[in-house]
């Protein structure tokens, strides 16, 4: 191939918005929609390499059991792999639905209140009284509870609680306990922010290194987004469902990300869902960013389900 045709293919390609020139001295780069159909059209899937593998499945498989310790070594692990900025997301503990719960008796003066969602996780609340109530008045309340509120989202009982329990027959041991939780249901029936929906990162040095970060205004950007994850957090919440997701450029909404690519994939945790992946620049690896992690949610899922 000549060079005049090499030529007239760039100049092509420019003029149909594959490529363009950042500023006049600088070559041509590909942008968003170049990437895009890379990524749909031409890049062929892969796996990790065994020692990649290794390593995602040690640090996954380490001997941290709260879901913040596990989410903090994916993180990690995957921005060590890809060398970009790993990302993962506890699941919203809002969507999870009330299978039952339990009330026990752990002082005279303090109550253990078992919330049982469907799928298998639990969470766990004190609760304070000022008298102590019997075995009998516990259960009976458990009972009426169970009957409201079974079957709800956690967002619903918060919403709807007062209403339901409004008309509710109870012994009048159990009425003190009864207005604390509903006057308290949005802490009651709201899992930590360190829980659910939490944005966790790994380290931004090694992306910070990358060559896109020489500018002041985009490492004045990374910085922002890492210490301020609101925009990451939603970028992460508008999603298009389930599965691996890659968001190019300019297809993030928020202005803040648009010269980022978030490559992340849903992993399951009962009847909740998390997010897990990386973030980098447009120019990235893609194939390999894919492929770890896609194999990352799926040690996700197998450890947390």
């Amino acid at each position: 191939m000549s060079a005049a045709t090499v030529r007239n293919t760039m100049s092509d390609l420019e003029e149909r918005g594959y490529l363009y020139h950042p500023h006049t001295s600088a070559g041509r780069i590909p942008t968003d929609r170049a990437y895009r159909v890379y990524v749909d059209r031409l890049m062929e899937r892969s796996t990790p390499t065994p020692m990649e593998q290794d390593a995602l499945l040690r640090e996954l498989h380490s001997d941290a059991t709260a879901i913040e310790d596990i989410l903090k070594n994916a993180a990690q692990v995957l921005g060590v792999l890809t060398q970009e900025l790993g990302v993962a997301v506890a699941p919203s503990f809002d969507d999870a639905t009330l299978e039952r719960l339990e009330l026990l008796s752990v002082s005279a003066e303090r109550i253990l209140l078992v919330l049982l969602l469907r799928g298998g996780a639990a969470r766990t609340i004190f609760v304070e009284v000022s008298n102590a109530l019997p075995r009998e008045a516990l259960d009976s309340l458990a009972r009426v509870l169970n009957e409201r509120l079974a079957g709800q989202t956690l967002l619903e009982v918060r919403r709807t609680l007062r209403e339901r329990l409004r008309d509710a027959s109870l012994v009048s041991q159990g009425r003190e306990l009864l207005n604390i939780f509903v006057e308290e249901a949005e802490t009651l029936f709201h899992a930590q922010e360190s829980e659910s929906g939490s944005v966790v990162l790994s380290s931004a040095q090694m992306l910070a290194e990358q060559p896109e970060f020489s500018s002041n205004v985009r490492m004045r950007t990374l910085l922002e987004l890492t210490e301020q994850r609101d925009p990451l957090r939603r970028a992460l919440e508008q999603r298009d469902g389930p599965g691996l997701t890659v968001t190019i450029g300019g297809e993030n909404l928020n202005p803040k990300l648009a010269e980022f690519t978030l490559v992340t994939s849903t992993y399951e945790s009962g009847s909740l869902s998390g997010v897990i992946g990386v973030m980098g620049p447009t120019r990235m690896p893609y194939r390999k960013v894919v492929a770890l992690v896609e194999h990352a949610s799926r040690l996700m899922s197998d450890l947390v389900h």
